[in-house]
């Protein structure tokens, strides 16, 4: 382990030189640093595409499984283990796309997981297909008149269900990305932390023209006023809104009540039950009623 950087990580960096992904790792790392994280501490998710590589390189424990199911593994790593830092990272297409129907779930349960966000616009891995954000109209390689679904706003959807914690940050600004960061991991329950992040391969336009559009979010937003939050990101030009978005109400944190069934006991504290247990908790499942 490297003492300066005990998250660095030697493994060869795949992404396309300049990709801005490159400022998200670093601000991943750097906000780990600044809640005095150490490796053990940290368990990285994801799933498939250019952003679930992210984890392969952090020092860290990660688990990097099948397209669109990176939050279901998050949030049982979570139950079992609540001292792990649980950070999903994640592209749209992976989290919007193949796991929406995990993302919406994860609202209900309230986990207390941080689901980073790469929001490129498209499926870059697989060479710029129209992804769930991609503004109508716009000409891709598999939408060559324009795409005519209108784009999900899952932001706003996050606000709607009262997530802990909504915020949008720039991958091209790590500094500024690195602070939403720690705020989200520091926040008890379900933390969405949205990034813009040009694909400067298979994108429309270059890093200059989103910077050009960003509109960081007034200093007197008040991020509790749920209203607020959804006018902010349901304008016309919401998706370029940065900064902390909405805060939540607390809510009881997916397996705090069956950890209280278990006198407060994490999965992981717990002894392996025998054999004879198993049986006969299986036994109850085997008998016709």
């Amino acid at each position: 382990m490297n003492r300066f950087d005990p998250f660095k990580d030697d493994v060869e960096i795949q992404w396309c030189p300049g990709c801005p992904n490159f400022g998200i790792l670093t601000a991943v790392k750097k906000a780990f640093l600044d809640l005095q994280l150490e490796p053990h501490q940290v368990c990285l998710v994801s799933g498939i595409g250019q952003a679930a590589k992210l984890p392969h390189y952090v020092q860290c424990h990660f688990f990097n499984g099948l397209h669109g199911r990176a939050i279901p593994v998050a949030l049982g790593i979570h139950a079992a283990n609540p001292e792990l830092i649980t950070v999903v990272t994640t592209g749209e297409g992976d989290c919007y796309g193949e796991g929406g129907n995990h993302f919406l779930h994860a609202l209900r349960r309230n986990p207390n997981i941080t689901v980073v966000v790469h929001n490129n616009e498209i499926y870059a891995l697989t060479k710029g297909q129209a992804s769930p954000t991609t503004p109508p109209g716009e000409v891709r390689s598999l939408q060559v008149h324009g795409v005519e679904a209108w784009p999900l706003n899952m932001p706003a959807v996050a606000v709607l269900h009262d997530a802990a914690f909504v915020a949008r940050g720039f991958a091209a600004d790590p500094d500024q990305l690195k602070d939403l960061l720690v705020k989200a991991i520091r926040c008890p329950g379900l933390s969405v932390v949205e990034v813009i992040q040009p694909c400067i391969t298979w994108g429309r336009y270059p890093v200059s023209w989103y910077r050009e559009r960003l509109r960081p979010v007034a200093p007197d937003h008040d991020p509790t006023d749920k209203a607020a939050a959804l006018r902010l990101l349901c304008e016309a030009d919401g998706r370029f809104v940065t900064g902390v978005i909405f805060r939540g109400p607390r809510r009881q944190l997916f397996g705090e009540r069956f950890r209280a069934a278990l006198e407060g006991k994490a999965l992981v504290h717990m002894e392996f039950p025998s054999k004879e247990e198993v049986a006969r908790f299986l036994k109850g499942f085997l008998q016709t009623p």
